[in-house]
């Protein structure tokens, strides 16, 4: 076996099972409710449903890694649309890929060159393929903190020159997961600046881009051309139908930017097998595409956020996101006792903050004491659990 493997980490949710195997929730509240895990429960939109029943042909031959031009057309119509940005190169500077999930993990790798010392910066808290895809491509991830104090930006001037000099990639999320932070165009132009003087390459994790409430999340592609620097030299971003479009079953998203990075992702893909079927193509066009049912989402969850807000906000340190479905809240006990307490008491289950953290050289834990809320339940069910939430809060014995 590759004895990268043995430096994984068990996944946050199996380290969720592990905490909660021996709960037993109270019999007061029989119906379980779930806002740990980010996945999407609005229904997909039926022209998406549409468009795979008329296309089921494409199940007869195999698709092309590169996936066709009518595809990576429409991307690169949608990401000049959403951005206000020159269309990107269909040809050269888009890619779709199965999801951000798995471009991301296998892009670390293609990049990365196996050097000992090499360096993947990270943001911290993070999404763990992060992690995972440095350690498996025989680099090691240095974690940058949020801050803790509100809104969350990253320290990365606390990050050495020493670090900086080793640094073969800096990995940014934005909206961030969990915080809801974007990143502004002051940060992006100092990271750029950096890029510039380090020579290491930038991905930008943008699935959340599209669940905004007062101001469209400003994105990498669109900062670098606002700084003049529409070649995308060392950027790429990731993004996805899963959230935007309510199909995370579809596993569909692009992989856009610098087009020497582009390239060599493409030679890795085909080796890799990663192509996206036609039939999942078909209906990606047609969810790129169509902007309404993307509208009729955010008013969901806008809907949601206005409900719950008020309810957490007395009880818990917590505050409105810039963006995306979570809330970051604080917690008055250890996130791991606040959360097992809590499906025991009210059988509402949540994300320990610090299973989605590292410490950092500092030995600083930027999830502990918070977790991670996801208002993907249907919005009685959201209100119900933060009302379970908030009387549990009112109600428990601290010390």
């Amino acid at each position: 076996m590759n004895p990268l493997l043995n430096q994984l980490k068990p996944y946050p949710f199996e380290r969720l099972r592990q905490l909660l195997a021996d709960a037993k929730p109270t019999h007061q509240y029989e119906q379980p409710i779930n806002l740990s895990i980010g996945e999407p429960k609005h229904a997909t939109p039926p022209i998406i449903k549409e468009a795979i029943m008329a296309n089921l042909n494409g199940l007869a031959s195999y698709p092309a890694t590169k996936g066709s031009l009518a595809l990576r057309t429409t991307i690169a119509q949608w990401i000049a649309r959403r951005y206000d940005i020159d269309t990107p190169n269909p040809d050269t500077q888009v890619l779709p890929c199965l999801g951000s999930r798995e471009a991301l993990f296998s892009f670390i790798q293609t990049l990365l060159t196996g050097e000992q010392d090499s360096i993947v910066v990270c943001p911290n808290p993070f999404y763990q393929i992060y992690e995972g895809a440095s350690y498996l491509g025989g680099a090691t991830p240095y974690f940058v903190n949020a801050s803790l104090d509100h809104p969350f930006t990253h320290e990365w001037e606390s990050i050495p020159e020493s670090v900086w000099q080793k640094t073969q990639l800096l990995i940014v999320c934005s909206p961030d997961n969990p915080t809801g932070r974007v990143v502004s165009l002051a940060e992006w132009q100092y990271l750029f600046e950096l890029s510039d003087k380090y020579n290491f390459i930038i991905a930008s994790d943008e699935c959340y881009s599209e669940i905004y409430f007062d101001q469209k999340p400003l994105g990498i592609l669109q900062a670098a051309t606002l700084c003049g620097r529409s070649d995308y030299h060392r950027m790429i971003c990731f993004s996805s139908l899963s959230k935007r479009s309510n199909v995370p079953g579809m596993r569909s998203g692009f992989v856009a930017g610098d087009e020497k990075l582009i390239k060599p992702f493409l030679l890795y893909r085909t080796y890799h097998g990663s192509a996206m079927s036609d039939v999942v193509a078909a209906a990606s066009i047609v969810a790129w595409q169509d902007e309404e049912h993307v509208k009729q989402n955010r008013i969901l969850y806008q809907e949601k956020f206005k409900h719950v807000f008020p309810i957490l906000k007395p009880v818990l340190d917590v505050t409105m996101p810039e963006a995306s479905f979570y809330l970051w809240a604080g917690t008055p006990i250890a996130d791991t006792d606040f959360v097992k307490a809590l499906y025991e008491h009210a059988n509402v289950t949540l994300l320990p903050g610090s299973f989605l953290s590292r410490e950092n050289t500092a030995g600083i834990n930027p999830g502990k004491n918070r977790v991670r809320i996801a208002l993907v339940a249907p919005i009685e069910e959201c209100i119900e659990g933060a009302k379970r939430i908030a009387q549990f809060v009112k109600t428990m014995k601290i010390g």
